[in-house]
């Protein structure tokens, strides 16, 4: 059981202007143990739809897919409100998605913005709501599926050497922000 979780992948968007941006980068860090193995990337519409099928494609038709054993998400939405279906995810490649943020969300002014100013913003609510409530981790908080919290505790400890976020999240928050901006800065 020690070794279970050797093989990540953690998924991060770049910054955006959400007023000039018509899409937006996302990267996939792949590490292997201590080690980065790979980098994927595709692009998604800032508060589209399409996230989950978006990363779901870069790991299906990378190489890694075959040795991937955890889905590792900066949040459980990208570019705004392009909410990801972690159910969904899960299901559909048959690996463990784990959400991680540094901070508990505002669930109510989520919600306020979801149903005044997101298109399909109720659908979106009905995503996050069904993945479930935010769950305090330490120093973070998470929300998963296809893992218990025991084994999303092991995946933290085993790769958030740096900190309190796992190093394939904080690999992924640097390149894409490296790209988007020119420069990395900021906290994961």
């Amino acid at each position: 059981m020690a070794n279970r979780f050797t093989n990540v992948i953690g998924f991060d968007d770049s910054p955006f202007d959400k007023h000039r941006d018509r899409r937006v980068l996302v990267v996939g860090a792949v590490y292997s143990d201590s080690r980065l193995v790979g980098v994927l990337s595709a692009y998604i519409t800032p508060d589209g739809s399409e996230a989950t099928a978006t990363v779901q494609r870069m790991i299906q038709r990378s190489r890694f897919a075959g040795q991937a054993q955890a889905i590792l998400l900066q949040g459980i939405a990208m570019a705004g409100f392009n909410v990801i279906d972690i159910h969904a995810l899960h299901d559909a490649l048959g690996i463990p998605v784990l959400t991680i943020a540094r901070h508990a969300p505002d669930m109510q002014a989520i919600r306020q913005a979801l149903f005044t100013r997101v298109e399909n913003g109720p659908a979106k609510w009905r995503l996050i709501s069904k993945a479930g409530p935010m769950e305090a981790m330490g120093h973070i908080f998470v929300q998963r599926a296809g893992l218990s919290f025991d084994d999303a505790q092991r995946i933290v400890n085993r790769f958030a050497v740096n900190g309190h976020i796992p190093e394939p999240l904080r690999t992924a928050h640097l390149i894409a922000g490296g790209i988007g901006r020119g420069e990395s800065r900021g906290r994961t």
